[in-house]
């Protein structure tokens, strides 16, 4: 039969466009039961668009939702007591009371316990009384160059409140904002650092993602069950020479942040090249159990990404504020190795920290590291005897 009688035939037999129909079916029911047997990826196309669509809605959110502010009352006079209730009436500040002087204050910022510092003079309420107006001065962190613009204006805002209350439109206070840290409120001085925290974790990550997987895709696999190496050892010699590339990179990417975009080195290198050693190597660590998980090399690379791209963009602090999150967003952000990270790295890179200032975080970072490190070595000791 010809290929024009075969076309006839399709298009006005009903028993030819039911068959293909048949078939169409058939593939589909194929294709949709190798869908449901492979269910990471499953998963990753039914989970990941709603996961993102409810993280992406609860971070992105710039507003300020707490301040911590200090105060340094040198006048303690009731018109003193009077301006700093109206910060405490607010619901963005919540006010502490120092005794102790601008050095402690200047500790207490680079702890991060405090956002920013109303220093209000001895003089203040005789100046008031004589002059009509007196001078406050409000330190501001500007670390963060959106939360410093923010605090700034709301608390001009709380003092021009007061001013009228007390004389209608004229003057009251002469306020001065100080901005520490990033005084030109460079945007670049805050992403900068976020973005080196976001490249090292997806590098880490990916360098080791592919180890387990390449050797299963290449058959090599069975390999090491012949040799007398302990899955620990394994695990460490796999990680070793990608750690030192890891390393490598950190420090070229670091310097790319220094000399290129001019975010000022103020702290020790040497402790941040330390610190972030460590941070490397959770994310070396957890591409070892993503590839321990994964069957293919693309698998495991898809999986690197997913579990360090989005939680490090969203729930680390690099663009939105962790305080503007809800509760429960909140608690999952102390799963993510960035937060602690780009507490050192910001600390070190614009405000100077030292190691007394950076022990919490680093803790943190090193008992992720161990702990990754164990779980890994406990996966792959899984995967050899499968």
């Amino acid at each position: 039969m010809s290929p024009r009688a075969l076309n006839s035939l399709f298009l006005h037999r009903p028993g030819t466009l039911q068959a293909s129909l048949r078939r169409i079916r058939a593939l589909a029911q194929k294709e949709l039961y190798h869908i449901l047997r492979d269910f990471r990826t499953l998963a990753i196309v039914i989970l990941m668009p709603i996961v993102q669509l409810v993280m992406f809605g609860y971070a992105l959110n710039l507003e300020i939702q707490r301040v911590d502010l200090g105060v340094l009352d040198y006048a303690r006079t009731p018109l003193s007591r009077q301006l700093i209730s109206c910060f405490e009436g607010s619901r963005l500040f919540r006010v502490f009371s120092m005794d102790g002087s601008a050095e402690e204050a200047d500790r207490l910022f680079r702890l991060r316990r405090l956002q920013a510092v109303l220093v209000i003079p001895p003089r203040f309420g005789e100046e008031v009384e004589r002059r009509g107006f007196s001078t406050v001065q409000l330190l501001v962190d500007a670390s963060d160059p959106n939360a410093g613009t923010l605090i700034r204006d709301y608390s001009r805002r709380v003092v021009a409140g007061l001013a009228s209350e007390k004389t209608g439109s004229q003057p009251l206070l002469d306020f001065r904002p100080t901005i520490l840290f990033n005084p030109d409120l460079k945007s670049a001085y805050f992403f900068v650092p976020g973005i080196i925290a976001l490249v090292l974790v997806m590098i880490s990550a990916l360098l080791t993602s592919i180890t387990v997987a390449r050797e299963r895709e290449m058959g090599t696999l069975e390999a090491l069950l012949a040799t007398p190496v302990r899955p620990h050892e394994i695990v460490v010699g796999k990680v070793l020479p990608y750690a030192a590339l890891a390393l490598v990179d950190a420090v070229f990417v670091l310097a790319v942040g220094v000399l290129l975009y001019r975010v000022p080195l103020r702290g020790d290198p040497l402790l941040l090249l330390l610190l972030t050693a460590i941070y490397l190597a959770t994310g070396l660590n957890l591409g070892l159990i993503l590839s321990t998980v994964a069957r293919t090399q693309q698998v495991a690379m898809i999986m690197a990404m997913v579990t360090t791209l989005l939680p490090t963009l969203l729930l680390s602090g690099l663009i939105f504020p962790i305080a503007s999150m809800p509760g429960w967003l909140q608690a999952l952000s102390y799963l993510v190795p960035a937060r602690y990270y780009l507490l050192i790295v910001r600390g070190i890179l614009l405000k100077g920290s030292a190691w007394a200032h950076l022990v919490q975080p680093s803790l943190v970072l090193l008992g992720m590291s161990l702990l990754l490190l164990a779980v890994s070595a406990r996966r792959f000791r899984t995967t050899l005897e499968v």
